[in-house]
């Protein structure tokens, strides 16, 4: 009997039975699969209630899940292992029926890191229609920050109701925070500049958002944005430039910071991620010395765990997100770029790829889809250009963008993908460029960030 008979009815449940190390087999359209009972209750939601339901079918050898197709079940075991199934449009759709009827998280990850421009549209208007609440929300925020775009084809395509949850959100902003310690004694004279600012684009000019608290320093600090919440952790406060014990979180709906617990080891220079509910303290250093340790932050638990130490020290790390991953790049002097990616389920850096390139600095590194872009600096002789390189994860291969982007002296170069673009900046413009086919495209150039020293910048969702 399936597991959709509704076999095992009342009167007839057995004890809750506990997934053994045994094979079960899944008979979906017409095509067998065999896994093992453990893999499918941890990648699937499904299966985890089967077995905790003390129904008798929880005790079978196989499975009918007719519902779905074969293809769509074949991409939930791929994205459970890591893997990147590759989608066209009907795959996407089935893809979607399945994620949403066996509640398989990890494909409703991979889904949500596969949109794009193509896709949005499909793929907003089939997670509406199966109920995949995660993907639904995220195509319709991609579309928002695409709109002008795609409006005229979104009103063609898309139902009254789907068009105005999709205007009813935001776009993301781009925002900055510059480099500011700090000091009492100043702090009058440097108020004005000890805020977090948000870049207008219609009106093409920054304004404020919020004030860093007193006690919070950006200096060689980490900063990034985890579910839609600004972390300030780390960095170097007060004349004699002390670490700051203490993390700071900025809400957006309710304006508002509040303190967190800083890293069990004080760190500054640091490089700070947010993925999957929690902050990674990548590297940095400590009494002037650089660190290999790392850190994680559970948001949800409010407190902190060592993780596997990076291969070798690195302070001020380039790091970057790619489906949902962590990755950070680790220069060896001069001309080597060491990409490592950070699993969580073994606890590990994992060399993922290297790059002999001439440069005189690295600048950063940003992930979209399956791509990872580093952008450094030229050659000694040529330093104020800047170059990038592309990485594809399901390939394995390098690339090389054709151009060169200028890059103003004494600016640091920063880079935020939104959507299908990436945003850059300096003190003198805000550029975005349109990403596709292993290029950027200029699109549009707006005010720079007048303000000189390191700045970070990064996508929050501002309410109306």
């Amino acid at each position: 009997m399936s597991a959709e008979d509704g076999g095992g009815g009342e009167g007839q449940r057995c004890p809750p039975c506990r997934p053994s190390a045994t094979l079960l087999t899944v008979v979906v359209g017409g095509a067998r699969f065999s896994e093992e009972k453990a893999f499918l209750v941890q990648s699937c939601d499904y299966f985890r209630a089967l077995y905790r339901s003390g129904m008798k079918e929880c005790r079978q050898d196989e499975i009918h899940l007719q519902c779905l197709h074969a293809r769509g079940f074949l991409m939930a075991l791929a994205a459970s292992r890591g893997e990147l199934p590759d989608l066209d449009a009907d795959g996407i759709v089935e893809a979607i029926e399945c994620a949403a009827f066996l509640q398989a998280a990890p494909l409703a990850r991979r889904l949500v890191d596969f949109i794009d421009s193509d896709n949005c549209l499909l793929m907003y208007h089939t997670a509406a229609t199966f109920g995949l609440t995660d993907v639904y929300r995220a195509a319709a925020l991609f579309i928002r920050n695409m709109y002008a775009d795609l409006r005229a084809e979104a009103r063609e395509s898309l139902t009254p109701d789907l068009i105005s949850y999709v205007e009813s959100l935001t776009p993301s902003a781009f925002v900055a925070v510059g480099a500011h310690v700090t000091c009492a004694e100043d702090e009058a004279v440097h108020a004005a500049s000890r805020t977090v600012c948000r870049l207008d684009e219609t009106a093409n000019s920054w304004k404020v958002l919020t004030d860093l608290p007193p006690e919070a320093s950006t200096s060689m600090a980490g900063v990034t944005v985890l579910d839609n919440r600004l972390y300030v952790v780390g960095g170097v406060h007060g004349l004699h430039r002390r670490v700051v014990d203490s993390g700071f979180c900025y809400s957006v709906d309710g304006d508002s910071w509040s303190r967190i617990p800083g890293p069990a080891q004080p760190r500054y220079d640091l490089s700070l991620v947010g993925a999957d509910g929690h902050l990674y303290a990548i590297g940095g250093e400590c009494e002037r010395t650089a660190m290999s340790s790392v850190e994680t932050y559970d948001v949800e638990a409010g407190r902190w765990a060592f993780a596997a130490h990076l291969p070798r020290p690195a302070a001020g790390a380039a790091c970057a997100k790619a489906n949902g991953r962590v990755f950070v790049c680790l220069w060896k002097p001069m001309e080597t770029t060491e990409i490592y990616e950070y699993v969580p389920g073994s606890d590990e850096w994992r060399p993922v790829t290297a790059l002999i390139r001439r440069q005189s600095y690295g600048h950063c590194m940003v992930g979209h889809r399956d791509d990872l872009y580093v952008v450094r600096n030229g050659p000694s002789d040529d330093f104020l250009r800047c170059l990038i390189d592309c990485y594809n994860l399901r390939s394995g291969q390098w690339s090389s963008l054709p151009g060169h982007f200028a890059n103003s002296k004494g600016s640091l170069f920063t880079a935020v993908v939104r959507a299908d673009s990436v945003l850059t900046l300096n003190r003198t413009a805000t550029q975005e460029f349109a990403i596709g086919g292993k290029t950027w495209k200029p699109r549009r150039q707006m005010k720079g960030f007048p303000r000189s020293g390191s700045v970070w910048t990064f996508l929050l969702r501002l309410p109306r």
